[in-house]
């Protein structure tokens, strides 16, 4: 079987979406793709890859530059019918010659934690396990009142972060700004920028003990033509349960007044953090989700 891997186009469209659009119908679901396809392919920080068998297309998959050295893999999907020819690792080695043509020297993805195909997939192409994250979905609320002092100093979250037990497990990593579903390195700089957009909330009393910053605002329209307010934090930390209630109750505050309807903040997944959200009664999602990566000054072939 001859396939050729080459850059994605909107003509590709009506075949790319017809084995995705049901990927995730056994976890009650729907693909993204095939509703920001075309958005989504475009742009000059990003190479879309399909496998093109001729007749079809066997697979297709994104890598996107998050910084001058951080790339990120999504998006990887094999056509049911292409399945065990070794489609998934020719597209992922591509993504890596890319990506180090770009400067890049680490390439991360997300899987699913209950992805047992996937992650097994990023194993065996070269990524190594890199951390894993919750979110936490606190409620919009006007009226939430932090017992703590909150602030948007960013030296102070900086301060807080660098010597965290929350950094130190996410390998310094938050949600990116600008790209979604993705990670990337969270920076000083980019505290900087949140605080002087509003965005950023930081717990303060005698010390620091956390902090949370936004990553996005967005509306969603359902097929209901329903429009729901989503808002994002990139990370949320603390130092122990009381911090986790004032930081939560700031998110709440802060994620009305933005009017959501619906939020989420990435956590880090260790008992502490998971069983101090618990315990804030601050609702969570069942399974955490995992980050790999891949080293690409390493020879992956």
């Amino acid at each position: 079987m001859e396939i050729e891997l080459r850059e994605a186009t909107h003509d590709d469209y009506d075949a790319v979406a017809a084995f995705t659009e049901n990927t995730w119908a056994d976890r009650d679901g729907s693909d993204y793709i095939p509703h920001v396809y075309h958005d989504w392919i475009d742009g000059d920080d990003r190479y879309t890859v399909v496998a093109d068998a001729g007749d079809d297309i066997a697979g297709i998959v994104q890598c996107v530059m998050l910084s001058d050295w951080e790339a990120w893999g999504q998006g990887m999907r094999v056509n049911p019918d292409f399945r065990g020819h070794g489609v998934a690792n020719r597209m992922t080695h591509e993504l890596f010659d890319w990506a180090r043509a770009q400067g890049a020297t680490v390439l991360r993805n997300m899987v699913f934690s209950w992805n047992i195909a996937g992650l097994g997939q990023s194993r065996a192409t070269g990524y190594d396990p890199i951390t894993e994250f919750r979110w936490a979905h606190p409620e919009p609320d006007a009226d939430a009142d932090p017992v703590m002092t909150v602030t948007d100093d960013a030296d102070a979250a900086w301060g807080y972060w660098s010597k965290s037990d929350a950094r130190a497990h996410l390998r310094g990593l938050a949600l990116d700004f600008e790209e979604s579903w993705a990670v990337s390195e969270l920076t000083r700089s980019g505290l900087h920028r949140s605080a002087e957009n509003d965005e950023l909330l930081v717990v303060q009393e005698d010390g620091t003990h956390g902090f949370a910053c936004l990553s996005r605002e967005e509306e969603r329209t359902n097929e209901d033509d329903e429009t729901t307010t989503f808002v994002e934090y990139a990370v949320g930390a603390w130092t122990d349960a009381d911090a986790a209630r004032s930081l939560f109750a700031a998110i709440s505050r802060d994620a009305a007044e933005r009017g959501a309807d619906e939020t989420r903040v990435l956590i880090p997944e260790t008992p502490r953090f998971v069983t101090d959200t618990a315990y804030c009664r601050v609702k969570i999602s069942d399974e955490p989700d995992f980050v790999m990566g891949m080293d690409l000054t390493k020879d992956d072939r």
